[in-house]
């Protein structure tokens, strides 16, 4: 039977980094009322230059570096983003692009924060069926470009950057099982209300911005979390202890903190990582795996849980060993 596994992770943040002491002098906002509200410190900014796919790029090539393969071998490539290139053609090919591979299947992923897991659930089972043999999973936002700097209660939370994984045809399970979710019908708590089909005068105008109910989200995010727990250990008849290490979304550390308790699982057990880059949407969890697992903390042989939340809603879960 044919499994995958992860071989490679890479990550990148962009060099211009903006604090929260930068902040306090954009909004009405303070140093200590981010930090205790979010566990943020600060977050990087894409230059003007810079692209998603360019994110991407980076973070891609140091994953098929770990990998120890060449870019060629790549036989599919899926990214993650809500903040894509162009409208057409997808991110995913632009990529391509860059890394010069040709002729294998190149896609996007949108499912916002969650975009990471759906992306490396669907490479996932192409790997399973026998389609592929190494597929490049990528989560990558420019999410600065659409945040309102006048909004204290969204322009503090997000980032850019990109995190990416090189995932392998294996006779060992890899991954044991994916779960994902959505329900639509909360699409107003948290959404960019502006778009090619609605508010194209906005968008138009350049006022496509993030609008978020902060409470609500924070509720809905800690439950459907908390139940993923349950679901993916339920599915692979194992207990809390056996996971090593969980490896969220990095939204904000009161969720993370929340997600843990449920587990019962130690802080020192959560790769945490929302302080140096605050929320970047689907590249949140792979940035986060490759810094623990080239620091050293994640270790080959070892259980994680990945779960993500976000707008759509969407939520989902993978259960791996890496």
């Amino acid at each position: 039977m044919t499994y995958s596994r992860i071989t490679g992770t890479g990550s990148y943040l962009p060099e211009k980094l903006l604090t929260n002491k930068d902040l306090e002098k954009i909004v009405d906002t303070t140093d200590t009322w981010i930090r205790e509200r979010t566990g943020i410190k600060e977050r990087h900014i894409a230059a003007d230059t810079e692209t998603t796919s360019d994110l991407a790029f980076h973070a891609s090539r140091k994953a098929i570096e770990m990998a120890g393969i060449s870019s060629s071998e790549i036989d599919m490539v899926i990214l993650a983003t809500t903040t894509a290139d162009k409208i057409f053609p997808g991110t995913a090919c632009l990529l391509q692009k860059q890394l010069d591979v040709h002729g294998c299947p190149a896609f996007d992923v949108q499912a916002v924060c969650t975009g990471f897991v759906y992306a490396l659930s669907i490479a996932d089972k192409f790997i399973r069926a026998g389609e592929t043999r190494r597929v490049l999973v990528v989560g990558s936002e420019t999410l600065s470009r659409i945040l309102d700097w006048n909004d204290r209660s969204t322009c503090v939370l997000f980032g850019d950057g990109a995190g990416a994984v090189v995932l392998e045809a294996d006779s060992e399970p890899g991954i044991m099982s994916t779960h994902l979710h959505a329900d639509g019908s909360y699409e107003d708590l948290l959404h960019v209300p502006h778009g090619i089909s609605i508010g194209y005068e906005q968008l138009k105008a350049g006022e496509a911005y993030v609008y978020m109910e902060g409470n609500a989200v924070f509720k809905m995010a800690v439950n459907k979390l908390g139940q993923l727990v349950d679901e993916a250990l339920t599915a692979n008849g194992i207990s809390k202890s056996d996971i090593d290490w969980l490896v969220p979304h990095q939204a904000n550390s009161r969720i993370i903190e929340a997600t843990a308790r449920k587990l019962r699982m130690s802080m020192e057990r959560v790769i945490v990582t929302v302080a140096e880059h605050g929320n970047t949407s689907a590249a949140s969890i792979p940035l986060a795996l490759d810094i623990a697992v080239r620091d050293g903390r994640i270790k080959r042989g070892e259980t994680l849980m990945l779960e993500a939340f976000g707008s759509g809603f969407t939520w989902g879960s993978v259960l791996l060993k890496f």
